[in-house]
């Protein structure tokens, strides 16, 4: 079961702490497509929260269109874009022999609710021709306000596609879209109920992108030394702050997390001069190296650098590609 911990003296109120870690688990696949969350009263025992302010961090989720309440069961993590996708990506039976059962059953659905095979024929066609036609224009969104996210999901989307990938603040999809009504809308989890309800009137799909769950990162910090101090910079501050509740909540008092927004020089120095570690995107490294390099005579030892490479998991950059039929 995933653990939550909240840090009773922090800043942040407990419910944020509670929400943005709940997100990170659902974004990184913590807890997949599908699957039921923690009761409030498993989670009140496990943070020392009140029911009702659990309840209330599950009312913002499902606003979100994150997660989804189902009657007399509990919370479930909403299934969206790949999780409903049932379509033949080879025609060669022998390769995908799963595929023949997943058509007659299609097939055989239509024709109960009274569909005719030209219908089914019509229908299928349509929808191949849709999402051909979706597929030759992907738009990468986020929020206006974390734009450097949107910037580092581009930015990776482009190198793993191959194709160009444009980007558009979520306050401005709507334009966009109607402007070109054709296209792939993909983003992170964390802003998929926005999208969608921008998109999804408008029959242009979205697809959620799951994140990468820094494995490998989380265990480096576990093994930095008490009082040790760690740097972030990014262009992304909403990256800056989830990853620093992440960090408190693992490492609570023992490590002092420092963070910088890419722009800003001053911080960027600060942490140069203070930090053990440095954990950047790939956009600040170079910022990185060069604020070291200027501070090097006045430095003991200088910081470690943890480059993150991935935003985006990589099994759902491959789902991605399929659907989009790059392979």
């Amino acid at each position: 079961m995933v653990q939550f911990q909240i840090k009773t003296d922090s800043d942040i109120p407990a419910s944020n702490q509670l929400f943005n870690q709940i997100r990170f688990a659902i974004a990184s696949r913590q807890f997949p497509p599908g699957e039921k969350l923690p009761s409030t009263r498993q989670l009140a025992m496990q943070t020392g929260l009140h029911r009702n302010t659990i309840g209330k961090v599950y009312e913002r989720l499902e606003h979100l269109g994150i997660v989804e309440s189902r009657a007399g069961s509990g919370i479930y993590v909403k299934e969206q874009g790949y999780e409903n996708v049932g379509r033949i990506k080879d025609p060669i039976l022998e390769k995908y022999p799963e595929a023949d059962r997943i058509v007659q059953e299609s097939i055989d659905k239509l024709l109960q609710i009274g569909c005719t095979l030209n219908d089914v024929r019509e229908l299928f066609f349509k929808e191949i021709d849709w999402r051909l036609r979706s597929s030759a224009r992907v738009i990468v969104t986020a929020p206006a306000q974390d734009l450097g996210i949107g910037k580092w999901m581009s930015w990776e989307l482009e190198k793993a596609l191959g194709i160009p990938v444009q980007l558009v603040a979520l306050e401005d999809l709507e334009e966009a879209i109607d402007r070109s009504p054709f296209g792939t809308v993909v983003t992170s989890r964390y802003f998929i109920g926005q999208a969608e309800a921008i998109a999804a009137p408008k029959f242009v799909r979205v697809i959620p992108l799951d994140i990468y769950d820094h494995a490998s990162e989380i265990e480096e910090l576990k093994k930095l030394p008490k009082d040790s101090c760690v740097g972030l910079v990014s262009v992304s501050p909403g990256w800056l702050r989830a990853s620093e509740v992440i960090i408190n909540s693992l490492r609570g008092e023992e490590l002092l997390v420092v963070v910088a927004e890419l722009e800003n020089a001053y911080k960027l120095k600060s942490i140069v001069r203070r930090a053990r570690v440095i954990g950047c995107d790939p956009a600040s490294l170079p910022s990185v190296k060069e604020a070291i390099e200027a501070a090097r005579d006045d430095l003991i030892r200088a910081p470690k650098i943890y480059c993150i490479e991935n935003y985006i998991d990589r099994d759902s950059i491959n789902r991605l590609k399929r659907e989009l039929g790059l392979v």
